[in-house]
């Protein structure tokens, strides 16, 4: 069974970076469609960052362009989103979501969260000053 843990969010003043990783188990990164969301209270959860080893693609928000980065370390078995120059509307909860399901392109990955079924806890990111 599949399992995702998040870790690495908390306050950042803007302009600055944070690591978050999620850790699966269960499952190797290699099978999996694999992705960060962000949730903000009253609105659905929106892709930021989307992979997929089988397709050796990579998606990013407009909004996150530049500024974050999604890599993994297999031997680890984890995923990281690096974020950089961070601002207020960068802030949510973000979930590490992921599909076992064969998927053809990780844009349309993230566009649906709501047809992934695991999902880590979450990890609160909080820009502010």
């Amino acid at each position: 069974q599949l399992q995702l843990v998040e870790s690495g969010g908390g306050l950042v003043q803007p302009g600055g970076s944070l690591r978050l990783s999620c850790e699966a188990s269960g499952l190797t990164l290699d099978v999996l469609g694999i992705g960060w969301f962000r949730q903000v209270p009253g609105k659905e959860r929106e892709g930021v960052s989307c992979f997929s080893s089988a397709l050796d693609s990579t998606y990013y928000a407009d909004s996150v362009k530049g500024r974050f980065t999604i890599s993994r370390d297999n031997a680890k078995n984890t995923v990281y989103l690096q974020m950089n120059n961070l601002t207020p509307e960068d802030a949510g909860v973000y979930y590490c979501g992921a599909t076992v399901l064969r998927i053809t392109s990780v844009q349309a990955m993230c566009a649906r969260a709501s047809a992934l079924v695991n999902w880590g806890q979450g990890t609160q990111v909080t820009v502010s000053s």
